[in-house]
């Protein structure tokens, strides 16, 4: 695996808001000019807004604008700072009103579906010019690669936060429990099944945790390699198909399912537990086995022995299923990105790139890292003593901090990571644990025309399954309809548009034509 030189919560993060990061320096970090040693002038004056998806978290308890960690980041950034966050899912209503900030952040890339065509609009300015007058520090770092997935017509119109190692999703067990139950951490689905059978028997209410449209409850899918997700195409037999057309596949993973609903194993509520009440559930000691991004580690860790004492938390290799796969889908070049508005005047439009351009630097890391010195840590001897989260509270509001990160490398916070007790755990399962799992496949930046007229046979999101199909998938489970049926829901995705996504995609494949490949090139 090729190491990451920085940080990274994601953007999503299990844990239910967007979560930031930094890095450790470099040399190119170290020459850079930081706002506070520039020639002081005029605050450069500007409104941002920062996606989410949830409506809880730290954001939500203060007065954000005259936050601490935004009044420090205006102070050393000599800006005037107009600060909001948007849920992703009401970005529609955002483009739709007359008050659009002067830069707008989303997930993903630059023509996702909750950007809703604005770029393709041009309601953002293409950013080439002023990147490489203002902005040589990301022009050296962020790789092509995610330059394209936030480029329309050839054109750079975000600056994104980026990847370099896709796979981030783990596998966690509670390992007390484990030891309680007599066994050893699962390897294949089998005896995935089996510790969810014993974890019952020993009393966890919920020893898979699931959750609505199986968001972060994919492990039996990603063991099967049929994730019916965005950027999980792949080629068969000359054309590009989704992977949920492995009839064979699709058809274990939902019996496997299925078993583990008809026997109790996971919520039988479980396709209406929203995002908050999944976490909840962990956090509160009632799931044995889950998933979420490595990074959460922290937060599990802090919380979950919080709720019961002595609780172990770790992460093991996701369960293979009869091919040897196993794991969760790789990531998209860049989990989001910021762009700037039309309207924003030419000098304010330099400043702002030279922001961004600011997050590359040795004082932006430090920051966003460890906030305040003096508050949050102190310096002994040369080395950075961090007061870490002790509650769920303390956790939101340094994710909240990252969150402020706008652009940078994102796989993991290498700078934290030296002071994180936790640190040296979390490397090593990037580094051997993640770095051989995960599932490839082929995706589209822009995205496909066709998933915009047949929204409900597309994709909504890089993990999110098309409507047809995650419905047919949730009565399987409950029982409403036969898994033997699963070719005719093939058969019924192509009929309401599945087939002009599948010759649209195979035909931009063979163009060459804005193709994403997530993990192994096929």
């Amino acid at each position: 695996m090729k190491k990451a030189t920085c940080v990274a919560l994601v953007a999503v993060l299990s844990v239910g808001t967007l979560a930031g990061c930094s890095t450790g320096k470099t040399d190119q970090q170290q020459a850079t000019p930081t706002a506070t040693t520039a020639a002081k002038k005029a605050a450069t004056k500007f409104s941002i807004s920062y996606p989410t998806t949830t409506n809880t978290g730290y954001h939500t308890r203060v007065d954000i604008n005259n936050d601490k960690w935004v009044k420090k980041l205006e102070e050393l950034t000599n800006t005037d700072l107009t600060l909001r966050v948007t849920e992703v899912n009401k970005m529609g209503i955002l483009f739709a009103s007359s008050d659009i900030p002067d830069v707008v952040g989303s997930l993903g890339t630059a023509t996702d579906k909750a950007m809703s065509g604005s770029v393709e609009a041009g309601m953002f300015l293409p950013l080439d010019d002023l990147l490489k007058q203002n902005a040589p520090n990301l022009m050296k770092t962020v790789p092509k690669e995610a330059w394209d997935a936030v480029s329309y017509n050839g054109k750079i119109y975000g600056i994104p936060n980026w990847l370099e190692n896709p796979s981030r999703r783990a596998t966690f067990i509670r390992t007390d429990l484990l030891e309680k139950a007599g066994l050893q951490p699962p390897k294949t689905i089998d005896e995935f099944l089996n510790v969810l059978r014993k974890f019952k028997a020993i009393g966890v209410k919920y020893p898979y945790g699931a959750r609505e449209n199986l968001k972060y409850a994919d492990t039996v899918l990603g063991a099967f390699d049929v994730l019916p997700y965005k950027e999980q195409f792949e080629v068969v037999n000359g054309q590009v198909v989704p992977k949920f057309f492995d009839v064979e596949n699709m058809t274990k993973a939902l019996n496997v399912i299925k078993t583990m609903f008809d026997e109790g194993l996971m919520a039988k509520e479980f396709a209406t537990t929203t995002s908050t009440d999944w976490l909840k559930n962990i956090r509160s000691g009632d799931v044995g086995i889950w998933s979420s991004n490595l990074v959460s580690l922290n937060d599990f860790r802090t919380n979950i022995p919080n709720a019961v004492k002595d609780a172990k938390i770790d992460v093991i290799t996701s369960p293979k299923g009869p091919d040897g796969k196993g794991g969760y889908l790789m990531y998209q070049p860049v989990i989001g990105a910021h762009y700037i508005n039309k309207n924003v005047k030419p000098d304010t439009a330099a400043d702002i790139v030279k922001y961004f351009d600011w997050m590359t630097s040795e004082e932006a890391f430090k920051f966003f890292t460890f906030g305040i010195e003096g508050d949050t840590y102190t310096v002994v001897d040369g080395k950075v003593k961090y007061k870490e989260p002790t509650n769920k509270e303390e956790q939101e509001e340094q994710d909240h901090r990252g969150t402020l990160h706008s652009s940078h490398e994102s796989t993991v916070n290498r700078l934290k990571m030296q002071t994180d007790p936790n640190g040296p755990y979390i490397l090593n399962a990037f580094d051997n644990i993640l770095a051989k799992e995960g599932l490839s496949g082929i995706g589209f930046s822009p995205n496909l025309e066709a998933d915009a007229k047949y929204p409900d046979a597309a994709s909504p999101g890089s993990d999110a399954a098309p409507k047809i199909i995650m419905d047919h998938m949730i009565k399987m489970i409950y029982g409403k309809e036969l898994i033997s049926d699963w070719p005719k829901v093939i058969e019924e995705y192509k009929t309401k548009g599945g087939n002009e996504i599948i010759k649209e995609a195979t035909d931009r494949y063979n163009n060459k034509k804005g193709v994403l490949f997530l993990g192994k090139k096929q």
